[in-house]
């Protein structure tokens, strides 16, 4: 166990979590960002990106090893870890992580994204690893020339189902409603694709298979409450996913969801701790609002250290 000091402290790294530690190490502060996978969050996940100024295709892990080189080209430095607390002592921000290290900052950036959702349904525990996904790039390939289920009606879903089918020799999307949420080119681009089939008005009721694979899914119309039988050999779930975001001691403001709530400056209700991306409440989660989420949180972070600088300088 040790104690680091560091003048700022960011959680995640996700592109909003990279792009704030590009700036603040631009700005000369020490600043680290603690992530307890691989940097580049859910872009790392993805297959091709084409909605990235700059950047008509290029390759989601690329664009997330983009990020990452780029802010420690500044000299952010990057720690392997699971933070466990966040807490206030004085004018210290304290991060607390599961290796027992202790970090302490005079501000903190959390761009810690969220979790799947998961369906809850009967198989979905047993046969998870084994026919059950929620990254189609990561496990994708394992499924070549076998019906394919996604489950989700958002742009994940579609973008992940229409990559599937470089795999799968048809791919059903399983949609709860008669229309998607997904942006338009999207779903044209899903439409378009001979491979996929979408099942309207229906959910998952559970999931079967031999006990080392799935093959089957129990599906029920919405509306008639019909059930049918669908055979697959993988199900791929995009219906959304929870905020990363309790691992707070002192009580911040979050919305009904458990997204966090910021001012325009990215600040919590908790001076000195600020946040970014999908963890935050917003309209819209892109890749481009976390970007601009983190550039904000640390210009913003910078100015408030600032100010602890000069009232520090003016009792001196």
């Amino acid at each position: 166990m040790a104690e680091k000091h560091y003048d700022i402290v960011i959680i995640g790294g996700g592109p909003g979590g990279l792009c704030a530690g590009m700036y603040a190490a631009r700005a000369r502060r020490k600043v680290v960002c603690i992530e307890r996978f691989l940097t580049g969050g859910q872009i790392s996940l993805t297959g091709d990106v084409e909605d990235y100024p700059g950047f008509e295709h290029i390759d989601g892990p690329e664009l997330g090893k983009k990020f990452t080189d780029h802010a420690k080209k500044f000299g952010l430095e990057i720690a392997q870890d699971e933070v466990t607390e966040v807490y206030v002592d004085g004018d210290d921000r304290v991060v607390k992580c599961a290796s027992g290290d202790i970090y302490r900052a005079k501000a903190v950036i959390v761009s810690t994204g969220g979790t799947p959702v998961k369906l809850d349904v009967v198989g979905e525990v047993e046969y998870s690893g084994k026919g059950v996904s929620y990254c189609a790039i990561c496990d994708g390939a394992f499924f070549k020339d076998k019906v394919i289920a996604v489950v989700g009606g958002g742009d994940a879903a579609i973008e992940e189902g229409t990559f599937l089918t470089k795999y799968g020799s048809k791919v059903h999307i399983i949609h709860r409603r008669d229309k998607l949420r997904a942006q338009k080119i999207i779903q044209q681009r899903a439409f378009d694709n001979k491979k996929v089939e979408f099942i309207w008005n229906s959910v998952v009721d559970s999931i079967q298979g031999n006990g080392s694979k799935i093959s089957s899914l129990t599906l029920r119309n919405t509306e008639s409450d019909e059930k049918s039988n669908l055979d697959v050999g993988a199900i791929f779930i995009y219906i959304g996913f929870h905020p990363n975001s309790k691992f707070f001691r002192d009580k911040v403001q979050l919305d009904a969801n458990g997204y966090i709530i910021t001012n325009d400056k990215m600040e919590t209700s908790i001076k000195g701790i600020y946040a970014c991306g999908d963890v935050r409440s917003q309209l819209v989660r892109q890749v481009t609002n976390a970007v601009g989420d983190g550039t904000t949180a640390a210009v913003a972070a910078e100015k408030y250290i600032e100010t602890l600088e000069d009232k520090v300088a003016q009792r001196v």
